[in-house]
């Protein structure tokens, strides 16, 4: 028995001092990883090799999305219209969505709508509309409508955004006004 005991406590004693090394190791490592502060003049770090397994694109932010929304709002107010204005990131993500006063319920999602499909094809939607006779399967795809009334924002030609507006009596008054919330975006 007393063998096995001395075993026992020589195994239970190494392992408390590998333990207690490795933990001094570990604070060691943390200290010498530890944060510097600007008053310690720390080297700036370099910046991020160039890696062809990621991109860097280009977003609209939600100030600039939030004006041209305002700006097809106001430009269909100037005409007397009642539409409403959604505004989709490239991914089809409503950044902003302006009801105006009087617009009918089923305008709300008919701008969401075309502002998806200006974005997915970057390109106005009355143009759409016209492809739909060679194809008209695509009136299926999924979030999409393919009426007058959606504009792509573009950067550098690739699009950005899309801007729907509907509730106007006519697509191309409802392609106007998001052409102006478009236009607002340069100014």
């Amino acid at each position: 028995m007393q063998t096995r005991t001395r075993v026992l406590t020589g195994t239970a004693l190494a392992l408390a001092l590998g333990a207690g090394t490795f933990g001094a190791v570990s604070a060691s490592a943390s200290a010498s990883t530890a944060p510097t502060t600007r008053a310690e003049s720390a080297p700036a770090p370099a910046a991020p090799a160039k890696d062809k397994n990621f991109t860097t694109s280009t977003h609209l932010t939600i100030d600039a999305a939030s004006r041209a929304a305002r700006a097809a709002l106001d430009a269909a107010g100037k005409e007397g219209q009642k539409v409403t204005v959604a505004v989709v990131d490239r991914s089809g993500n409503t950044l902003v969505t302006l009801r105006g006063d009087g617009a009918g319920p089923q305008s709300y999602e008919s701008a969401q709508r075309k502002a998806f499909t200006a974005v997915s094809w970057n390109a106005p939607t009355s143009v759409l509309a016209g492809r739909l006779a060679q194809a008209p399967n695509l009136k299926d795809i999924p979030g999409t409508l393919f009426l007058a009334g959606g504009a792509p924002v573009q950067a550098s030609g690739a699009p950005v955004a899309g801007i729907g507006v509907a509730g106007a009596p006519s697509g191309d008054l409802d392609e106007k006004f998001a052409r102006a919330g478009v236009d607002s975006l340069a100014k």
